[in-house]
């Protein structure tokens, strides 16, 4: 298949998982909240964000190893893929081992630092284990061949096999807190989804990779890239885990609570967006390993183009329709989730860490990571410290501070940095973009707060959003006629190849 046609089998598969992310993201807190209280949100919220920080022990091996895949597929070259994978899978035991020793650990140690009358010492501990396993079962019998299908472009595959997961789970979880049944039975019956995802990629890679051994002996050279993947990988899991973490130890499960429902959107949008990488950087990498270099320049331009006005209809949208949809949503929970400004912290935020989305996915794409070992470690840093002395006094918004902070640092960075590093254009290219993205959002933002809406329902909120979704288009199609026509037909024509297919 050619790289268009990849590309679109990745794309449908993602956004609908995607889709069916949002619709979960949406729909669990609710249940959980309406079923058990947003405590008990709170702590498997923090709970789940604790173990997140142990996925580091993976020691960015993942990253390392897709990267060490693109030549030996591109060739066809079965003993070498064997070899990397076998590899993959020699550590990802090791770190497998690391991290069930630390999810035992967090078991023991977490019920001394979260009170809650209707949970038991016993209770937390078990309820960690459970919320752990997920982990373990990723590492020990998932990873490998996550790593040789995203490799090979086939992240359809996983994302098939992820929705079956997440249907599953889904209605497990809802079922049974409906019934009212204990949270700790209700995690542990759910991770039957787990072991069946599992299952499931175990029989489509051993059908369809017949030629690929797992057993070969491991080679530490194959997979070098290992420890600079790793400061990526922090930088992930610090981005994800220290809000909710901060906020646990200075403020209560309540507002974990209320960040998690915020964050739930943003989460939401991030999901739509990802549907646009997920099948891309792989492609690209295997631009970059092949060394097509004037090929890389039109394709990340091109790309640009597409994701920043996705980006301005996204964003215009959730600045406009994000209070709004808090309020609906959270009308008939037990405690108050209405902030307008810890609203608005969140888009910018999303905004912010979207901004640096075509950059970021080149330097995974191009193995860059010891290239941006140092401004990856500064990012993390800004995150914490900042998060330190802002959170105790201003709790979500100081959180949300330092991770703005943070991302605008990051914009700034790579902006500078993948020019000079990779593509070799000039930096006004994209900082011509970047200045569209923000001056057509306060047009659009602008032309509709012009409109009276009064918004009451799902349905009120649904034709808002259909309002300034057209508004978005509009201004967007009249500004790139005038000033960016060529990039405009460039876009219509990469979707009429698509049509075709």
């Amino acid at each position: 298949m050619n790289r268009t046609k990849i590309f679109f089998y990745n794309f449908i598969s993602t956004t609908i998982l995607n889709c069916l992310l949002m619709f979960v993201g949406f729909i669990l807190p609710i249940v959980i909240i309406k079923c058990y209280g947003s405590d008990v949100n709170g702590l498997i919220t923090s709970i789940t964000q604790f173990i997140s920080y142990f996925n580091l022990v993976e020691a960015g091996l993942a990253s390392a190893a897709v990267y060490s895949l693109y030549v030996p597929l591109s060739k066809k070259d079965n003993k070498k893929i064997s070899e990397v994978v076998s590899t993959a899978k020699h550590f990802y035991f090791l770190s497998g081992y690391i991290f069930t020793i630390l999810v035992f650990l967090l078991a023991l140690i977490y019920p001394f630092f979260v009170n809650l009358n209707s949970f038991s010492y016993l209770d937390l501990f078990f309820l960690v284990l459970i919320i752990g396993f997920n982990g373990c079962i990723d590492f020990f019998a998932m990873a490998k061949y996550r790593v040789l299908f995203t490799a090979d472009q086939k992240t359809y595959i996983i994302s098939i096999i992820s929705i079956i997961y997440y249907i599953l789970n889904t209605a497990i979880i809802i079922v049974l807190s409906y019934f009212k049944i204990n949270i700790i039975l209700v995690r542990l019956v759910a991770l039957l989804s787990i072991i069946l995802k599992s299952l499931l990629l175990y029989v489509y890679g051993k059908k369809h990779y017949k030629n690929i051994e797992y057993n070969l002996k491991s080679n530490k050279k194959l997979i070098d890239k290992r420890w600079d993947a790793l400061y990526l990988q922090i930088l992930g899991v610090i981005q994800n885990a220290t809000p909710v973490i901060l906020l646990t130890f200075f403020t209560n499960l309540i507002t974990v609570s209320i960040y998690t429902v915020y964050n739930m959107v943003i989460q939401g949008i991030n999901s739509i967006l990802s549907v646009f990488t997920n099948g891309l950087y792989t492609s690209f990498g295997d631009i970059i390993a092949k060394k097509e270099t004037n090929k890389l320049q039109e394709t990340s331009k091109e790309f640009e183009y597409i994701y920043y006005n996705l980006l301005i209809i996204i964003y215009s949208c959730s600045f406009a329709l994000i209070m709004p949809f808090i309020s609906i949503y959270a009308s008939n929970l037990d405690t108050n989730y209405y902030f307008p400004l810890v609203g608005f912290l969140f888009v910018l935020n999303g905004l912010l860490y979207n901004l640096k989305t075509p950059q970021g996915m080149l330097v995974m794409s191009a193995g860059l990571y010891k290239e941006t070992k140092w401004q990856t470690t500064f990012q993390g840093l800004l995150i914490i410290f900042i998060g330190i002395i802002l959170t105790p006094k201003y709790k979500i918004v100081g959180i949300l501070i330092a991770l703005i902070i943070s991302n605008l640092y990051r914009d700034i960075d790579l902006l500078i940095f993948i020019p000079k590093k990779l593509t070799h254009l000039s930096i006004s290219t994209t900082l011509k973009k970047q200045i569209k993205l923000f001056v057509l959002m306060g047009i659009i933002i602008y032309i509709y707060s012009n409109i009276d809406f009064q918004i009451y329902n799902y349905i009120d909120w649904c034709l808002s959003g259909v309002v300034i979704l057209v508004i978005s288009f509009l201004v967007i199609i009249v500004n790139d006629f005038i000033f960016d026509r060529e990039d405009l037909k460039k876009f219509f024509n990469r979707i009429k190849m698509l049509l075709k297919i």
